[in-house]
């Protein structure tokens, strides 16, 4: 079985909407022989990373950024992960309550410059979660979930 992880930094109710729907779409029944693995951004290590055939990173925008957590996951596992994740499908979401752009920015930024690759357009949600946004919520981790899918 393959593992998709999440790692998210889920502080606000929208986030967690968006995380819980992002799961929800990885955990469809449509998908076989993925396993989805749920991890704080301030808890996952190099080692979770190295175990993971894919990866949706989730984020509050925060200043105009992604959130510390999130920054500070990929201090940890920048250099570790730099040579042994090349070419790791990725997916992005990121809520704020204004622009969320530079955060998105900023995560690609790094997510590129360690050579993972982008398989599904970001996320963006700006305010209130609306239902078209849990749906390309749910998109998102179908997507992702389904590019290292064995069935």
């Amino acid at each position: 079985m393959t593992r998709l992880l999440i790692v998210h930094h889920t502080t606000s109710p929208a986030t967690r909407e968006l995380f819980e729907e992002v799961r929800r779409g990885a955990t469809t029944d449509e998908i076989e022989g993925v396993e989805v693995v749920s991890s704080a951004a301030l808890s996952t290590t190099a080692c979770d990373v190295f175990g993971a055939a894919a990866i949706v990173l989730g984020t509050p925008a925060n200043i105009g950024y992604m959130s510390g957590a999130l920054k500070h996951f990929f201090d940890t596992v920048y250099y570790p992960c730099l040579e042994e994740t090349r070419r790791l499908p990725y997916g992005l979401y990121v809520h704020g309550n204004n622009d969320v752009s530079g955060a998105v920015r900023a995560v690609e930024s790094i997510a590129g410059g360690i050579g993972w690759e982008r398989v599904v357009a970001p996320v963006t949600v700006t305010g209130a979660v609306t239902k078209q946004d849990l749906a390309a919520c749910w998109e998102l981790g179908a997507t992702v979930a389904a590019t290292i899918s064995r069935g």
